[in-house]
């Protein structure tokens, strides 16, 4: 028996986010205006399907879904050269936008993209045999960067991963130059999403 998993996701203006996936190589393949506006977009195997919602706020959004592809860096050009083509830009920060391409701790290569609704579609590639979260470091400077790191680019919660890297530059002990540059790259990251809003 085979199933497939198809997300529905709201938004505030159909025309406005099907163009966003049309800008990045989706189809629209079904849509209907009335009475209940309703779309289907579908890019190779991946579709998503979109209703109207009335009174929908993007910016309070929590909606999202996972892709596995088995070409993550790829895809992430596509998707960032039809933007480019479309918009004239790359828009990072604010709605819509596309992050960069990061392995992250749980053994895969990501990156997030959010549509102008606010839906938040993660694409993600297996880079490791296990896909389980790896242990929290106990060291100081560690675990602020790893828990900054899942907060920041999983939950896209950037104002608690800045609050954790700045916890941990604050507090009495000295990081490894190493860690230093990683834990001000991760907070001039996060605070630049921050400023994008």
């Amino acid at each position: 028996m085979a199933e497939t998993m198809i997300p529905l996701f709201p938004c505030h203006e159909l025309d406005e986010t099907l163009a966003f996936y049309e800008a990045i190589g989706f189809e629209v393949t079904y849509r209907q205006k009335a009475p209940n506006p309703y779309a289907v977009i579908r890019r190779g195997d991946m579709e998503l399907q979109f209703f109207r919602l009335k009174g929908y706020d993007p910016q309070s959004s929590y909606s999202t879904c996972y892709v596995v592809s088995d070409d993550v860096d790829a895809l992430h050009g596509a998707f960032r050269a039809g933007l480019k083509r479309t918009l004239g830009r790359i828009p990072t920060r604010g709605l819509p936008r596309i992050g960069a391409v990061k392995d992250m701790p749980y053994g895969v290569r990501q990156f997030l993209m959010t549509d102008p609704a606010g839906n938040c579609v993660r694409v993600g590639q297996p880079i490791a045999d296990s896909f389980e979260h790896a242990p929290v470091p106990k060291e100081r400077y560690a675990r602020a960067l790893h828990q900054a790191t899942l907060l920041g680019e999983s939950k896209q919660d950037h104002a608690a991963a800045v609050r954790i890297i700045d916890r941990a530059l604050a507090a009495d002990g000295t990081p490894t130059p190493v860690q230093l540059r990683e834990l001000h790259a991760l907070r001039a990251e996060m605070a630049a999403h921050l400023d994008g809003r």
